[in-house]
């Protein structure tokens, strides 16, 4: 009998298929996908079909995170909008079917790249060269969804927000912090001094990098899909680029702190070419993304710092826990030296 991962109550679920996914009705596996250490994801077996199920982590739900809704909300708004986006099937917002509301979509399996390139994937310079400028027109298409046209005019509230994410991290950093930090509130100090001038606000998706889209196996230039959108609203579009290139390493750096250095491999573009990509596809100004590169490593800071605490509290599924350590404070002191070498004093602190 195949073993039911932790976090499925395989009875009650497979109850929920038949009623409410088409295809659904049919003897049920589980398998936990591996990777993400924030929402859980499952591949579902549903006799010749298969799903992908998500639900929020076990433990050390913080207030506002991990809402399924939302995530089922934007991607159905999306289904045909020329982002690649898997077809989401059902929403189960009653606890009493799994312990926490779930949603379930299309399984849309491509080519992740994590610390290293597959076997026999994108061996050309020329291929890593087209997956770069698919990470940048994808964003630009994603930011030039008309949002209040696929029915998400109310999907957040744009005005303000880059001091809210700023305010916002800060309150979830107070929750999940195991210890104090002076480095992380003196980048909220600079940060609050720094706010830029937003530009036109966007359908942003909050985690946007390289290891949230899947590839085409044949066609490395082609995604197929965008993944995790548990962090979606509406806000500054820019703030999706600074935290793309936070996880983008480049030829002669180390691998950094929950990043590999794939990207450093010849043919893959260099930051200030990715953000020039950026800026021809989408036509705006981005001379102040050092700011939202602070902004996203702070936010990753935080983030860490969470999922420590859930590791601390033994709450945290799958592979890759063994050993964690507190990687927060690492991540800050990456985020202020981009803020003191900024050319914005009040990023620098003056």
């Amino acid at each position: 009998m195949q073993q039911v991962p932790e976090g499925i109550d395989a009875e009650r679920v497979s109850e929920y298929f038949a009623k409410h996914v088409p295809g659904g009705d049919a003897p049920l596996g589980f398998s936990l996908i591996s990777g993400g250490k924030s929402n859980l994801t499952y591949r579902v077996q549903a006799g010749d079909r298969t799903f992908v199920l998500r639900r929020p982590p076990l433990g050390h739900v913080l207030p506002t995170a991990h809402d399924m809704a939302r995530e089922y909300r934007v991607l159905r708004a999306l289904v045909g909008s020329g982002v690649p986006v898997a077809e989401p099937y059902a929403l189960c917002e009653d606890d009493a079917v799994n312990g926490a509301p779930f949603y379930v979509m299309e399984d849309r399996p491509g080519v992740v790249i994590a610390d290293q390139l597959p076997d026999g994937f994108a061996t050309e310079p020329a291929d890593r060269a087209r997956i770069s400028q698919a990470l940048m027109t994808t964003l630009a298409a994603l930011h030039a969804v008309d949002y209040e046209a696929v029915g998400l005019g109310d999907f957040g509230r744009p005005e303000g927000y880059l001091e809210r994410q700023v305010r916002r991290w800060s309150q979830q950093w107070e929750r999940s912090k195991v210890d104090e930090a002076p480095i992380i509130d003196e980048l909220i100090a600079r940060l609050r001094a720094g706010l830029p001038k937003t530009p036109a606000p966007t359908l942003v998706h909050g985690d946007y990098r390289l290891g949230n889209v899947a590839l085409d196996p044949k066609d490395p230039g082609r995604i197929v899909a965008l993944y995790d959108w548990e962090m979606s609203t509406l806000g500054d579009p820019l703030a999706d680029l600074g935290y793309c290139l936070i996880y983008w390493v480049e030829a002669g750096e180390p691998a950094a702190l929950h990043t590999g250095a794939a990207t450093a491999l010849p043919g893959f573009a260099t930051r200030a070419e990715l953000v020039e990509s950026y800026a021809r596809a989408s036509r705006r100004d981005v001379a102040d993304i050092d700011w939202y590169q602070v902004l996203a490593l702070y936010k990753l800071a935080v983030i860490s710092e969470g999922i420590y605490a859930r590791y601390k509290q033994g709450k945290t599924l799958g592979e890759g826990f063994e050993g964690m350590k507190r990687t927060s404070v690492g991540l800050a002191e990456r985020a202020m030296a981009i803020a003191d070498a900024s050319p914005r004093p009040a990023l620098r602190g003056r």
